[in-house]
Protein backbone atom coordinates (compact mmCIF):
# COMPACT_ATOMS: atom_id res chain seq x y z
CA UNK A 1 0.00 0.00 0.00
CA UNK A 2 2.63 2.08 0.56
CA UNK A 3 -0.03 3.53 2.61
CA UNK A 4 2.43 6.04 1.32
CA UNK A 5 -0.84 9.99 4.45
CA UNK A 6 -0.77 11.25 8.36
CA UNK A 7 -2.25 13.88 8.14
CA UNK A 8 -4.14 12.06 6.01
CA UNK A 9 -2.14 13.48 6.24
CA UNK A 10 0.89 13.45 8.17
CA UNK A 11 1.75 10.21 6.50
CA UNK A 12 -1.97 7.59 3.11
CA UNK A 13 -3.04 8.86 3.02
CA UNK A 14 0.81 6.37 2.32
CA UNK A 15 -0.96 3.36 2.17
CA UNK A 16 -3.26 6.53 0.68
CA UNK A 17 -1.78 5.19 -0.94
CA UNK A 18 -1.09 3.19 3.36
CA UNK A 19 -1.34 0.48 1.87
CA UNK A 20 1.91 2.52 -0.76
CA UNK A 21 1.39 1.91 0.32
CA UNK A 22 1.67 4.26 -0.39
CA UNK A 23 -0.72 7.62 2.64
CA UNK A 24 1.77 5.41 4.23
CA UNK A 25 2.05 4.27 -0.28
CA UNK A 26 -0.88 1.61 0.63
CA UNK A 27 -2.17 2.39 4.19
CA UNK A 28 0.61 2.16 3.84
CA UNK A 29 2.46 3.53 0.75
CA UNK A 30 -0.35 6.06 2.45
CA UNK A 31 0.11 5.94 5.61
CA UNK A 32 0.38 2.69 1.47
CA UNK A 33 -1.32 6.81 1.62
CA UNK A 34 -1.91 9.66 2.82
CA UNK A 35 0.58 7.10 -0.52
CA UNK A 36 2.89 11.25 -3.37
CA UNK A 37 6.16 11.53 -4.65
CA UNK A 38 10.09 11.06 -4.19
CA UNK A 39 12.77 13.50 -4.94
CA UNK A 40 15.20 12.65 -7.62
CA UNK A 41 18.36 10.55 -6.18
CA UNK A 42 20.86 12.59 -4.34
CA UNK A 43 18.44 15.58 -4.13
CA UNK A 44 17.37 16.76 -0.71
CA UNK A 45 14.71 19.09 0.44
CA UNK A 46 14.92 21.65 3.51
CA UNK A 47 12.94 22.56 6.50
CA UNK A 48 9.74 20.51 5.71
CA UNK A 49 11.51 17.29 4.92
CA UNK A 50 12.59 17.32 8.76
CA UNK A 51 11.48 14.92 10.94
CA UNK A 52 11.51 13.90 14.84
CA UNK A 53 13.28 10.30 14.51
CA UNK A 54 16.47 11.27 15.78
CA UNK A 55 17.78 7.75 14.65
CA UNK A 56 18.03 8.52 10.84
CA UNK A 57 21.06 9.87 9.52
CA UNK A 58 21.07 12.29 6.25
CA UNK A 59 21.83 9.71 4.06
CA UNK A 60 18.21 8.69 4.69
CA UNK A 61 16.62 11.23 3.87
CA UNK A 62 17.45 10.86 0.23
CA UNK A 63 16.09 8.64 -2.19
CA UNK A 64 17.63 5.22 -2.43
CA UNK A 65 18.14 3.91 -6.47
CA UNK A 66 16.50 1.16 -5.48
CA UNK A 67 12.94 2.84 -4.64
CA UNK A 68 13.59 4.71 -7.58
CA UNK A 69 11.59 2.39 -10.27
CA UNK A 70 5.05 5.26 -2.09
CA UNK A 71 4.22 13.64 -1.63
CA UNK A 72 -0.54 9.54 -1.75
CA UNK A 73 -0.88 8.59 0.70
CA UNK A 74 0.66 3.51 0.38
CA UNK A 75 -1.50 4.41 3.45
CA UNK A 76 -2.18 6.72 3.98
CA UNK A 77 1.34 9.33 8.41
CA UNK A 78 -0.13 11.40 5.90
CA UNK A 79 -2.69 9.33 4.77
CA UNK A 80 -1.19 5.66 0.77
CA UNK A 81 -1.21 3.23 1.28
CA UNK A 82 -1.05 1.36 1.17
CA UNK A 83 -0.11 5.03 -1.30
CA UNK A 84 3.61 5.74 -0.60
CA UNK A 85 4.43 13.94 -1.42
CA UNK A 86 7.81 15.75 -2.25
CA UNK A 87 9.77 13.70 -0.19
CA UNK A 88 11.99 11.16 0.23
CA UNK A 89 10.57 7.42 -0.75
CA UNK A 90 11.68 5.12 1.30
CA UNK A 91 14.48 3.02 0.23
CA UNK A 92 13.12 -1.28 -0.27
CA UNK A 93 13.78 -3.90 2.14
CA UNK A 94 14.94 -7.05 1.33
CA UNK A 95 14.51 -9.27 4.45
CA UNK A 96 11.74 -11.78 4.70
CA UNK A 97 8.07 -11.27 6.31
CA UNK A 98 9.05 -13.90 8.32
CA UNK A 99 11.60 -11.40 9.85
CA UNK A 100 8.66 -8.74 10.53
CA UNK A 101 9.61 -8.67 14.03
CA UNK A 102 12.90 -7.01 12.96
CA UNK A 103 11.62 -4.39 10.58
CA UNK A 104 12.36 -0.85 11.66
CA UNK A 105 11.36 2.40 10.82
CA UNK A 106 13.98 3.81 8.93
CA UNK A 107 12.66 4.52 5.63
CA UNK A 108 10.14 7.10 4.30
CA UNK A 109 6.86 7.37 2.02
CA UNK A 110 5.74 9.81 0.67
CA UNK A 111 5.10 12.48 3.35
CA UNK A 112 7.46 13.33 6.23
CA UNK A 113 6.96 12.19 10.06
CA UNK A 114 6.11 14.04 12.51
CA UNK A 115 7.85 17.37 10.62
CA UNK A 116 8.35 20.33 11.80
CA UNK A 117 4.60 21.25 10.98
CA UNK A 118 3.22 18.97 13.09
CA UNK A 119 1.60 20.29 16.44
CA UNK A 120 4.45 19.11 19.38
CA UNK A 121 1.63 17.20 21.10
CA UNK A 122 0.93 15.16 18.10
CA UNK A 123 4.26 14.04 17.17
CA UNK A 124 4.45 11.23 19.56
CA UNK A 125 1.11 9.80 18.68
CA UNK A 126 1.94 10.22 14.89
CA UNK A 127 5.59 8.71 15.20
CA UNK A 128 3.20 5.98 16.68
CA UNK A 129 0.67 5.22 14.08
CA UNK A 130 3.36 5.59 11.61
CA UNK A 131 5.24 2.72 12.94
CA UNK A 132 2.28 0.89 13.73
CA UNK A 133 1.49 1.02 9.96
CA UNK A 134 5.01 1.30 8.42
CA UNK A 135 5.97 -2.22 9.65
CA UNK A 136 2.34 -4.06 8.91
CA UNK A 137 3.36 -2.17 5.78
CA UNK A 138 7.06 -3.81 5.63
CA UNK A 139 5.14 -7.64 6.58
CA UNK A 140 2.31 -7.46 3.64
CA UNK A 141 5.07 -5.72 0.71
CA UNK A 142 8.68 -6.66 1.38
CA UNK A 143 10.52 -9.40 0.73
CA UNK A 144 10.06 -13.02 -0.83
CA UNK A 145 7.75 -14.76 1.42
CA UNK A 146 4.97 -16.42 -0.13
CA UNK A 147 1.36 -14.36 0.89
CA UNK A 148 0.40 -17.22 3.21
CA UNK A 149 3.53 -16.76 4.92
CA UNK A 150 2.91 -13.11 5.13
CA UNK A 151 -1.18 -13.23 6.17
CA UNK A 152 0.05 -15.49 8.84
CA UNK A 153 2.59 -12.47 9.93
CA UNK A 154 -0.10 -10.32 9.70
CA UNK A 155 -2.36 -12.19 12.22
CA UNK A 156 0.34 -12.54 15.14
CA UNK A 157 0.54 -8.34 14.12
CA UNK A 158 -2.96 -8.23 14.87
CA UNK A 159 -2.64 -9.99 17.89
CA UNK A 160 -0.52 -8.14 19.43
CA UNK A 161 -2.64 -4.87 18.55
CA UNK A 162 -5.05 -6.85 20.55
CA UNK A 163 -3.21 -7.17 23.47
CA UNK A 164 -2.33 -3.78 23.23
CA UNK A 165 -5.71 -2.84 23.49
CA UNK A 166 -6.66 -5.17 25.98
CA UNK A 167 -3.66 -3.81 27.73
CA UNK A 168 -1.73 -6.95 28.47
CA UNK A 169 1.76 -6.75 27.66
CA UNK A 170 3.26 -7.12 24.29
CA UNK A 171 6.72 -9.80 24.15
CA UNK A 172 9.09 -9.55 21.39
CA UNK A 173 10.93 -6.95 19.19
CA UNK A 174 7.74 -5.68 18.68
CA UNK A 175 7.14 -4.97 22.25
CA UNK A 176 8.39 -1.00 22.40
CA UNK A 177 6.85 -0.24 19.19
CA UNK A 178 3.27 -1.16 21.02
CA UNK A 179 4.24 -0.07 23.91
CA UNK A 180 4.41 3.62 22.06
CA UNK A 181 1.30 2.83 19.93
CA UNK A 182 -0.52 2.25 23.47
CA UNK A 183 0.29 5.16 24.59
CA UNK A 184 -0.69 7.47 21.49
CA UNK A 185 -4.50 4.95 22.10
CA UNK A 186 -4.57 5.99 25.54
CA UNK A 187 -3.94 9.58 25.77
CA UNK A 188 -5.38 10.50 22.54
CA UNK A 189 -8.78 8.32 22.62
CA UNK A 190 -8.17 6.26 19.28
CA UNK A 191 -10.57 4.33 17.67
CA UNK A 192 -9.28 0.58 17.54
CA UNK A 193 -11.43 0.21 14.08
CA UNK A 194 -9.47 2.65 12.78
CA UNK A 195 -6.20 0.24 13.20
CA UNK A 196 -7.98 -2.66 12.32
CA UNK A 197 -9.25 -1.48 9.36
CA UNK A 198 -5.47 -0.70 8.37
CA UNK A 199 -4.17 -3.93 9.26
CA UNK A 200 -7.10 -5.64 7.18
CA UNK A 201 -6.41 -3.22 3.92
CA UNK A 202 -2.59 -5.36 4.22
CA UNK A 203 -4.23 -8.77 4.65
CA UNK A 204 -6.14 -7.62 1.26
CA UNK A 205 -2.92 -6.53 -0.57
CA UNK A 206 -1.22 -9.93 0.01
CA UNK A 207 -3.54 -11.31 -2.85
CA UNK A 208 -2.56 -8.50 -4.93
CA UNK A 209 -6.53 -8.34 -6.14
CA UNK A 210 -8.12 -6.97 -9.08
CA UNK A 211 -10.88 -4.47 -9.05
CA UNK A 212 -13.83 -4.49 -10.54
CA UNK A 213 -15.26 -0.96 -11.04
CA UNK A 214 -14.47 2.28 -8.94
CA UNK A 215 -16.25 1.71 -5.64
CA UNK A 216 -14.56 -1.70 -4.95
CA UNK A 217 -11.26 0.23 -5.24
CA UNK A 218 -12.75 3.18 -3.20
CA UNK A 219 -13.91 0.51 -0.39
CA UNK A 220 -9.87 -0.27 -0.07
CA UNK A 221 -8.84 3.77 0.05
CA UNK A 222 -11.45 3.58 2.89
CA UNK A 223 -9.79 1.27 4.40
CA UNK A 224 -5.73 2.06 3.24
CA UNK A 225 -5.87 5.37 3.64
CA UNK A 226 -9.24 7.04 5.32
CA UNK A 227 -8.22 5.84 8.76
CA UNK A 228 -4.87 7.65 8.65
CA UNK A 229 -6.85 10.93 8.51
CA UNK A 230 -9.39 10.16 10.74
CA UNK A 231 -6.72 9.03 13.23
CA UNK A 232 -4.73 12.23 12.93
CA UNK A 233 -7.81 14.55 12.93
CA UNK A 234 -8.73 12.47 16.11
CA UNK A 235 -5.28 13.40 17.69
CA UNK A 236 -6.25 17.27 16.69
CA UNK A 237 -9.41 16.74 18.51
CA UNK A 238 -11.38 17.67 14.97
CA UNK A 239 -14.65 15.04 14.97
CA UNK A 240 -17.00 16.82 12.83
CA UNK A 241 -18.89 14.67 10.02
CA UNK A 242 -17.79 17.13 6.92
CA UNK A 243 -14.64 17.59 8.16
CA UNK A 244 -14.17 13.98 8.85
CA UNK A 245 -15.78 13.58 4.93
CA UNK A 246 -13.23 16.05 3.53
CA UNK A 247 -10.61 13.78 5.08
CA UNK A 248 -11.45 10.82 3.66
CA UNK A 249 -11.75 12.34 0.39
CA UNK A 250 -8.08 13.97 0.83
CA UNK A 251 -6.90 10.61 1.85
CA UNK A 252 -8.31 8.60 -1.19
CA UNK A 253 -7.20 11.09 -3.36
CA UNK A 254 -3.53 11.02 -2.21
CA UNK A 255 -4.33 6.83 -2.63
CA UNK A 256 -5.32 6.98 -6.37
CA UNK A 257 -2.98 9.70 -7.00
CA UNK A 258 -0.06 7.17 -5.73
CA UNK A 259 -1.64 4.45 -7.85
CA UNK A 260 -1.15 6.42 -10.49
CA UNK A 261 2.01 7.87 -10.03
CA UNK A 262 3.14 4.16 -9.61
CA UNK A 263 2.15 1.86 -12.28
CA UNK A 264 5.97 0.96 -13.34
CA UNK A 265 6.02 -0.30 -10.10
CA UNK A 266 2.97 -2.03 -9.31
CA UNK A 267 2.44 -3.96 -12.99
CA UNK A 268 5.83 -5.90 -12.79
CA UNK A 269 4.44 -7.05 -9.34
CA UNK A 270 1.12 -7.91 -10.40
CA UNK A 271 -0.48 -5.46 -8.58
CA UNK A 272 -4.00 -3.58 -10.41
CA UNK A 273 -5.25 -0.57 -9.11
CA UNK A 274 -7.06 0.59 -12.66
CA UNK A 275 -10.52 -1.11 -12.25
CA UNK A 276 -11.71 -3.60 -14.45
CA UNK A 277 -14.83 -0.77 -15.61
CA UNK A 278 -11.73 1.79 -16.10
CA UNK A 279 -9.91 0.18 -18.29
CA UNK A 280 -12.74 -1.64 -20.53
CA UNK A 281 -14.32 1.94 -21.02
CA UNK A 282 -11.15 3.17 -23.27
CA UNK A 283 -10.90 -0.23 -25.03
CA UNK A 284 -8.18 -2.00 -22.62
CA UNK A 285 -8.15 -4.87 -20.66
CA UNK A 286 -5.72 -5.13 -17.38
CA UNK A 287 -3.33 -7.31 -19.34
CA UNK A 288 -2.93 -4.82 -21.66
CA UNK A 289 -2.27 -2.64 -18.94
CA UNK A 290 0.45 -5.17 -17.82
CA UNK A 291 2.35 -5.15 -20.90
CA UNK A 292 3.43 -1.80 -20.02
CA UNK A 293 3.46 -0.52 -23.30
CA UNK A 294 2.08 3.44 -23.67
CA UNK A 295 -0.54 3.86 -26.33
CA UNK A 296 -2.88 6.70 -26.92
CA UNK A 297 -5.85 4.67 -24.45
CA UNK A 298 -3.88 4.75 -21.70
CA UNK A 299 -2.84 7.68 -21.89
CA UNK A 300 -6.57 8.62 -22.13
CA UNK A 301 -7.38 6.47 -19.54
CA UNK A 302 -4.66 7.34 -17.03
CA UNK A 303 -5.88 11.23 -17.85
CA UNK A 304 -9.37 10.44 -16.82
CA UNK A 305 -8.16 8.81 -13.47
CA UNK A 306 -6.03 11.69 -12.63
CA UNK A 307 -9.00 13.95 -13.07
CA UNK A 308 -10.99 11.48 -10.50
CA UNK A 309 -8.30 12.22 -7.80
CA UNK A 310 -8.49 15.69 -8.84
CA UNK A 311 -12.00 15.75 -7.80
CA UNK A 312 -11.80 14.10 -5.13
CA UNK A 313 -9.19 16.85 -3.51
CA UNK A 314 -11.22 19.58 -4.42
CA UNK A 315 -13.58 18.40 -2.58
CA UNK A 316 -11.42 18.09 0.81
CA UNK A 317 -9.12 20.83 0.06
CA UNK A 318 -10.93 22.96 2.01
CA UNK A 319 -10.51 21.37 5.65
CA UNK A 320 -7.00 22.74 5.19
CA UNK A 321 -8.29 25.95 5.62
CA UNK A 322 -10.82 24.84 8.86
CA UNK A 323 -8.03 23.22 10.94
CA UNK A 324 -6.35 25.99 12.29
CA UNK A 325 -2.33 26.70 13.43
CA UNK A 326 0.55 24.08 12.60
CA UNK A 327 -1.82 21.31 11.40
CA UNK A 328 -3.20 23.63 8.85
CA UNK A 329 -0.40 24.44 7.20
CA UNK A 330 0.78 20.68 7.21
CA UNK A 331 -2.55 19.59 5.19
CA UNK A 332 -2.34 22.55 3.01
CA UNK A 333 1.39 21.47 1.64
CA UNK A 334 -0.42 17.51 1.31
CA UNK A 335 -2.79 18.95 -0.74
CA UNK A 336 -0.55 20.29 -2.46
CA UNK A 337 2.15 17.86 -3.00
CA UNK A 338 -0.72 15.67 -4.63
CA UNK A 339 -1.88 18.05 -6.71
CA UNK A 340 1.81 18.48 -7.97
CA UNK A 341 2.08 15.11 -8.69
CA UNK A 342 -0.75 14.74 -11.08
CA UNK A 343 0.63 17.95 -12.89
CA UNK A 344 3.62 16.16 -13.42
CA UNK A 345 1.81 12.80 -14.73
CA UNK A 346 -0.09 15.85 -17.27
CA UNK A 347 3.31 16.72 -18.19
CA UNK A 348 4.85 13.24 -19.05
CA UNK A 349 1.25 13.06 -21.44
CA UNK A 350 -0.16 10.05 -18.86
CA UNK A 351 2.56 8.23 -19.84
CA UNK A 352 3.19 6.33 -16.54
CA UNK A 353 3.01 2.91 -17.54
CA UNK A 354 6.99 2.99 -17.54
CA UNK A 355 8.08 5.52 -16.09
CA UNK A 356 7.53 7.42 -12.76
CA UNK A 357 7.30 10.54 -12.41
CA UNK A 358 8.84 12.37 -9.40
CA UNK A 359 8.95 15.88 -7.56
CA UNK A 360 11.96 17.76 -7.38
CA UNK A 361 13.37 20.28 -5.54
CA UNK A 362 12.18 23.34 -7.98
CA UNK A 363 8.76 22.18 -7.22
CA UNK A 364 9.00 23.05 -3.34
CA UNK A 365 8.32 26.99 -3.95
CA UNK A 366 5.35 26.08 -6.34
CA UNK A 367 3.83 24.04 -3.68
CA UNK A 368 4.67 26.62 -1.05
CA UNK A 369 2.94 29.66 -2.61
CA UNK A 370 -0.06 27.70 -3.79
CA UNK A 371 -0.48 26.77 -0.62
CA UNK A 372 -0.37 30.26 0.87
CA UNK A 373 -2.88 31.26 -1.71
CA UNK A 374 -5.78 28.69 -0.47
CA UNK A 375 -8.63 30.34 -0.07
CA UNK A 376 -12.55 28.80 0.68
CA UNK A 377 -13.47 30.48 -2.86
CA UNK A 378 -10.50 29.15 -4.69
CA UNK A 379 -9.06 25.99 -2.54
CA UNK A 380 -6.72 24.47 -5.53
CA UNK A 381 -4.91 28.15 -6.84
CA UNK A 382 -3.09 27.72 -10.21
CA UNK A 383 -3.94 24.06 -10.45
CA UNK A 384 -4.78 22.93 -13.53
CA UNK A 385 -4.74 19.55 -15.80
CA UNK A 386 -4.09 19.81 -19.59
CA UNK A 387 -5.94 17.10 -21.85
CA UNK A 388 -7.68 15.64 -18.44
CA UNK A 389 -11.83 14.80 -18.71
CA UNK A 390 -13.92 13.61 -16.30
CA UNK A 391 -16.20 10.56 -16.59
Amino acid sequence: MGAQLLVALELGLAEGQLGRRRALRRPGRLLRQCQVAGVQPGQRLSGLDRVAEPDLSPQQLTTHPEAQPQLAVKTPVSCGGSHRQTWPRRPQRRASATDNQRVSVDHYENFPVASLLCPPHMRAGVTAVYHFARTADDIADEGEASAEVRRISLAQYRQALDDTLAARPVSGAWAGQFTALGAAIRRHQLPPQLLHDLLDAFVQDTGNPRYADRAELLDYCRRSANPVGRLLLHMAGVHGAAALAQSDAICSALQLINFWQDPSIDLPRGRHYVSLADAQAHGLQLDDLAQQADSAASQALMAELCAWAAELMRQGAPLALQVPGRLGWELRLVVQGGLRILERIAAMQYRTLHQRPVLRAIDLPVMLWRALRMRAGQPLPGFALPGAARR
